[in-house]
């Protein structure tokens, strides 16, 4: 496969010689719906695309927008509204019970995962998805600290309220999620022995970006962030005003007798918050970097994010409007991530499928472990997604989809496969988590069915518009003379340009 880094380079080439942007009040063609479509809802099956295809920018933009709310449509997992474990209680465990409730532990944040990528997959508005993900990967917190599976979900609803809401609210409101509170560290920050990992992570990773503050106004900063909590039993916020420092504090220049709230609001009086953040959604929807070519661009968007206090749709609307967005030079650039890749694949083809949940570890097995960032930097995405071991196991689950005619079950065997894994029994008490789950994925994988006649009847007889409905751009890789019909499918999922969008 051809190195990414290439790749983008050929990108550039094919595409700035001969694309041309079209006025953006005439309808968008099919071409352009495509490249909207690819970036905002993991993949568009064919008639998604037909859709946008006739309508303006405007007009695709404000749909995108306008049907992001939509309720979710997969079931929470039965125990998220189960109390927490009280650190008490896990003190006064036997070894044995500790061991029992770290194995159900991994379980749950199994289950989440499988809960999240078939709501992916199975959501009207994945657009939705897309922004929740961002966010998570935004404000990171993980399983491996937090541990208490219940706050990781309530987190989850938090960034679904404020997904394309506003930024200003869901900032004030992390801060009080337990799940953040844990993970940075909050609950140990108190008067007199401050702590000072949030104060540092919301300048660096939530707000500024390195660089536009102070060692001295993390300290200050700490000291306004003393006194949060979760109540233990109750698993909920908690303000604690007696380790609270009420004293006089001086951050980014401002004094006075701050508290956290008091400090949030200066961060989002920085113009520098507002640049910050767009350039993060740059980089998510746009382009792998903001270099001195967009770098004006991207001010402009900021100024309208920050002139609307922080309306995410707004920012959104300007970024998805805007000729950059649609410019030759930033197609077919962005790596799929493997969410991308597994619920877009899932997607774009309409898979008849029973169970996507096992699919998770798929994704994980990728590199993304949803609800397990690696550190509070979150996943860096772009050509990190691509290393020796990732480009195979991307190929290997492509290969799998795939399989030649010959290999596949026609829809009665594949109906038949779907009643017996129904009534196979249940895995092995003594099988772990990890395990039970990839017996399912291999169930999974089996009752996949890949309806060929059907979606090319949608997606077009002709060579050259299946290759534009599948790739960001023309195959690296010349299909045969005669390739049809899920051979034609399988060569280009194949081509080192699937792995683009």
């Amino acid at each position: 496969m051809l190195p990414i880094t290439i790749l983008r380079a050929l990108t550039a080439a094919l595409l700035g010689a001969s694309a041309t942007l079209a006025p953006a009040a005439a309808p968008l063609g099919f071409d352009d719906a495509r490249h909207l479509l690819s970036r905002t809802v993991f993949a568009p099956p064919p008639a998604q695309i037909e859709a946008f295809a006739r309508l303006t920018r405007a007009q695709a933009v404000e749909r995108l927008l306008d049907g992001a709310s939509t309720p979710r449509v997969t079931p929470a997992p039965a125990w998220v509204n189960e109390p927490v474990t009280t650190p008490q209680a896990l003190r006064n465990m036997t070894r044995e019970e500790r061991q029992l409730w770290n194995r159900r532990n991994v379980a749950r944040v199994l289950e989440m995962r499988g809960w999240w990528l078939q709501e992916m997959v199975a959501t009207p508005t994945p657009f939705t998805e897309k922004m929740v993900l961002f966010w998570h990967n935004h404000f990171v917190s993980s399983q491996q600290k937090v541990r208490q599976s219940q706050y990781l979900y309530r987190q989850n609803l938090l960034f679904r309220e404020h997904a394309l809401g506003n930024f200003g609210a869901l900032l004030h409101a992390i801060a009080r999620d337990p799940a953040m509170v844990i993970y940075l560290d909050s609950a140990s920050n108190r008067k007199g022995q401050p702590n000072e990992n949030f104060a540092r992570e919301v300048m660096e990773l939530f707000t500024l970006g390195e660089g536009h503050y102070g060692e001295r106004d993390v300290k200050e900063a700490a000291r306004a962030f003393t006194g949060l909590g979760v109540d233990p039993e109750k698993g909920e916020f908690l303000f604690r005003p007696q380790v609270h420092d009420d004293g006089v504090k001086t951050v980014l220049g401002r004094s006075g007798n701050f508290d956290g709230k008091a400090v949030l609001d200066i961060l989002l009086e920085q113009p520098q918050t507002a640049e910050f953040i767009v350039g993060k959604l740059w980089r998510e929807f746009v382009s792998p970097d903001v270099n001195a070519a967009n770098a004006a661009e991207v001010k402009r968007i900021a100024a309208v994010f920050r002139d609307s206090r922080y309306d995410v749709r707004a920012a959104l609307r300007a970024m998805l409007m805007s000729d950059a967005f649609y410019a030759p030079q930033n197609r077919a650039t962005l790596v799929k991530s493997p969410v991308d890749l597994v619920a877009g694949t899932l997607r774009q083809f309409q898979f008849a499928a029973t169970d996507v949940a096992p699919f998770a570890l798929v994704v994980g097995r990728l590199g993304q472990n949803l609800f397990a960032p690696p550190n509070v930097r979150g996943w860096p995405g772009g050509e990190a997604w691509i290393n020796s071991s990732t480009l195979l196991a991307r190929k290997q689950f492509l290969d799998r989809l795939f399989v030649s005619e010959a290999g596949r079950a026609p829809p009665a065997m594949a109906a038949m496969v779907t009643t017996m894994a129904a009534n196979a029994p249940a895995p092995a008490p003594e099988m772990t988590p990890g395990a039970a789950m990839n017996q399912r994925l291999q169930r999974a994988f089996g009752q996949l069915y890949f309806e060929t006649d059907r979606w090319m009847s949608l997606a077009g007889s002709d060579v050259a518009q299946v290759q534009r409905q599948v790739l960001a751009m023309a195959p690296r890789h010349a299909l045969p003379p005669d390739a049809s019909g899920i051979e034609m499918v399988r060569r280009l999922t194949q081509d080192p340009v699937y792995q683009l969008k």
